[in-house]
């Protein structure tokens, strides 16, 4: 064999293998989500929805629908940690460019990663979740032989109506929006352009919702670590007020277990019982605080909001330095990229330690968007419970968590929270090249932080002052009425 026959052969082989290891690695990486996915659904999942005993085939539907939601929420999680491992990739190879065990984590895997998440996140928001949720409903047409594989059919013809009204509709708004023939003819190619342009509106949606949720998320996330954690009170005596509580505790217990009423007085059992819950809930609260150590007591809290409040504020920071660099230098601008370029500078001009941040601020953000999400009156209904979550409500779960984490690497970098531009089709978004959607989404993500930042500081402030006074317990001022029949 010629030596430059014997090169090319070398070549190819690597190649080969750099392919496989590249398989395998992607492999083995969704089936650690696909694995702890399944424990999550499991765990806040209905079990009378999967019992063999009330109906064979409703339970082999409702597996297979899990099953589904299950891959699909395995995408989302995946969707949450692609920005963040690529970051941390670009860092370790900085770090260690010729180490031999590094040798697997290159520009082909991530790029790979990232081709694989926009594909399936296509995938299961067009196709797998409408086929799970229309499965979960179909009985099989009339006529026709009951079992699994009629509902697969009636399932199948009412995706495929739905999929040309989808198509229809989004062919009919490119055609409004954009004039030039020529656009409203690549709408043709479905694979190439339909898909794309789909997940386009999709994901502005999702970043649309991303900047509804994250403040009202952060707002609430202040509220909650409140309520999990043990606050320090000034000028407070907590055995005073535990005793207090136990003995109105006594009281009204005594009244709701002798069940009588004076002469004088109507007793009413039912609102008894729910002031004995709300005191014996104080009671409990109260002794949880008094148990508590004072590290606990006075260190434990005064971290975790100044904590909330760093993330929360150098989020703002950098979303405005970010609004400067859009005014100028067009380099500032969202774009995406085909190539992969890793391991040769720096994404943050602090380096290593920047990049760190940048990951922590990405997973900040989408866990406030999510509690924001769940917080806000339009989708309280949605909150999974434990092992009490219906399988139609897990599906509405997955969807939305799907839009909302696809579009966390599009929120990233459009706010400035990272210079990791967008890999695949994430850049081919066509609204990404706006300076004025960019630039307006910035300002009102940075005003709304803003707005919920000050006003919970400034209430949770004004109360602790209050409570440390006493001035919260001084009786509210009742305007006088005056009778109707009573002159002046």
């Amino acid at each position: 064999m010629a030596p430059a026959e014997h090169d090319a052969l070398a070549v190819r082989e690597q190649l080969f293998h750099e392919r496989v290891r590249e398989c395998l690695i992607c492999t083995l990486l969704f089936a650690s989500l696909y694995v702890l996915c399944h424990f999550i659904i499991t765990h806040f999942k209905k079990h009378t929805d999967f019992a063999e005993v009330h109906d064979d085939e409703d339970a082999a539907v409702n597996r297979i629908a899990l099953g589904l939601c299950t891959f699909t929420l395995a995408v989302s999680l995946g969707a949450v940690l692609l920005l963040p491992f690529s970051i941390i990739s670009n860092e370790v190879l900085l770090s260690f460019p010729h180490n031999y065990y590094m040798q697997w984590l290159n520009g082909s895997l991530v790029h790979g990663l990232w081709n694989l998440v926009f594909l399936f996140s296509n995938l299961s928001l067009v196709f797998l979740m409408p086929f799970a949720y229309f499965f979960t409903e179909s009985e099989g047409f009339a006529g026709s032989k009951k079992g699994i594989m009629a509902r697969v059919y009636e399932t199948s013809v009412v995706l495929l109506l739905l999929t040309l009204l989808v198509l229809g509709m989004v062919w009919v708004a490119s055609a409004i929006v954009d004039k030039d023939a020529a656009s409203r003819e690549s709408l043709y190619a479905l694979w190439e352009y339909y898909l794309p342009y789909l997940y386009s509106c999709i994901s502005l949606f999702g970043v649309l919702l991303l900047l509804l949720c994250t403040p009202f998320g952060l707002s609430t996330m202040f509220t909650v670590t409140g309520k999990l954690l043990v606050k320090p009170r000034l000028l407070e005596d907590l055995d005073e007020q535990l005793s207090c509580t136990r003995f109105e505790e006594a009281s009204v217990s005594r009244r709701v277990s002798s069940g009588k009423a004076s002469c004088w007085l109507h007793l009413n059992v039912g609102l008894l019982r729910e002031q004995l819950v709300a005191i014996q809930s104080k009671r409990r609260a109260l002794e949880l605080r008094r148990r508590a150590s004072p590290w606990q007591r006075n260190l434990g809290y005064p971290l975790a909001m100044l904590c909330l409040l760093a993330l929360t504020g150098v989020s703002v920071l950098v979303v405005c330095f970010h609004v400067l660099e859009l005014l100028l230098d067009d380099a500032a601008m969202p774009r995406g990229i085909q190539d992969a370029s890793l391991g040769q500078v720096s994404f943050s001009m602090l380096g290593s330690f920047g990049a760190a941040l940048q990951v922590v601020l990405i997973l900040y953000l989408m866990l406030s968007s999510v509690v924001g999400f769940y917080s806000s009156p339009l989708f309280t209904r949605l909150l999974p419970e434990r092992q009490g979550t219906p399988l139609p409500k897990i599906i509405g779960n997955c969807v939305s968590l799907l839009v909302l984490s696809s579009a966390l690497p599009v929120f990233s970098r459009t706010l400035g929270i990272t210079r990791f531009d967008l890999l695949g089709d994430f850049g081919r978004f066509n609204w990404l090249g706006n300076f004025y959607i960019v630039f307006l989404y910035n300002m009102l993500f940075a005003a709304l932080t803003t707005l919920c930042l000050v006003k919970k500081v400034t209430w949770a402030v004004q109360a602790e002052l209050l409570r440390a006074l006493g001035l919260h317990k001084l009786p509210l001022p009742v305007p006088c009425s005056r009778p109707l029949g009573e002159r002046r």
